[in-house]
């Protein structure tokens, strides 16, 4: 090759190199922007539905709430950090039986309305603060246990988050993950998801337990499905605590009175005048972060 048309060949190969790398930066910039819009989502989302989820009695009751306090298994001298609390209903529930609770939520107002319910109940060993589920304000090994409940499907990268648990948790700690999770039939999985993210925008995806055994355990936790069972809801609740669209809330109604009978079986629906009742399934999985050493 001359010298020609090596300097030719040198600039071409520099010209596709700098092409594909401008296309990346392209796409990652994209991509940050879309989680970050996604972020600005969930916090308006969120920020406006706070007073709601004070009293939500499906996040301030239920018999999960017990049982994820009885999978923690606590003696009062752990630490424990509890992810996306919105208004701290479990962080609450936790604080009697832990030496400390720190609260974690990216939603400056559901954190106030935490606040507002630990001052009512006199409860004092709850730290709130503000933070983001995948990149959590607190040093490596330096928790006991790690809950989240009901939370989970708004993540934008729930891989993330996992590591994020990971990272926080001692060797040996505990996770305590409680969630709205996708049946593994793929068409129950297609309409549970659909009908989320028509109620709720800022929703991202219920798994199926076993994507979150397999995402556990790629990031260091080993895990079990330590319980499932099923939560009813009534259609109208569902969508007015979320605000959803009227628009929405049309295309919902439509979805559930065309169910397959397969899926009016599964998610137990059963119209009622304007009411809609139905279910929606839930898993508590339990699992253990392994030593890296």
């Amino acid at each position: 090759m001359d010298s020609i048309a090596l300097c030719l060949y040198t600039f071409g190969k520099a010209q596709t190199k700098s092409a594909v790398e401008k296309t990346e930066r392209k796409s990652i910039m994209s991509q940050d922007s879309n989680e970050e819009k996604k972020r600005q989502q969930i916090q308006q989302q969120f920020g406006a539905a706070a007073k709601d989820y004070v009293t939500s009695t499906v996040h301030a009751a239920g018999p999960d709430l017990p049982w994820l306090v009885e999978a923690a298994a606590l003696t009062g001298s752990e630490r424990v950090v509890d992810v996306a609390t919105g208004t701290g209903h479990t962080a609450l529930a936790l604080a009697p039986f832990a030496h400390e609770v720190v609260a974690v939520d990216l939603t400056e107002s559901m954190l106030e309305g935490g606040r507002h319910l630990a001052r009512e109940r006199g409860i004092t060993n709850v730290e709130f603060i503000r933070g983001d589920a995948h990149a959590l304000p607190l040093p490596e090994n330096n928790v006991d246990v790690v809950t989240c409940r009901y939370a989970a499907h708004h993540f934008i990268d729930v891989s993330q988050a996992a590591q994020e648990w990971a990272r926080v948790l001692k060797s040996g700690g505990k996770l305590v993950l409680l969630d709205s999770i996708a049946p593994e039939d793929e068409t129950l999985d297609g309409f549970l998801n659909e009908i989320e993210a028509l109620r709720d925008p800022s929703h991202v995806r219920n798994h199926r337990v076993s994507e979150w055994l397999v995402i556990l355990k790629e990031a260091g936790i080993e895990a079990h499905e330590e319980r499932s069972f099923d939560i009813s809801l009534d259609f109208l609740n569902w969508t007015q605590r979320q605000r959803t669209s009227a628009e929405n809330v049309q295309r919902l109604r439509e979805l559930f009175s065309t169910a397959s009978e397969q899926i009016r079986t599964a998610l137990h629906i059963e119209p009622d005048g304007d009411e809609i009742h139905f279910t929606i399934p839930i898993a508590l999985i339990v699992g253990t972060a392994i030593s890296s050493n």
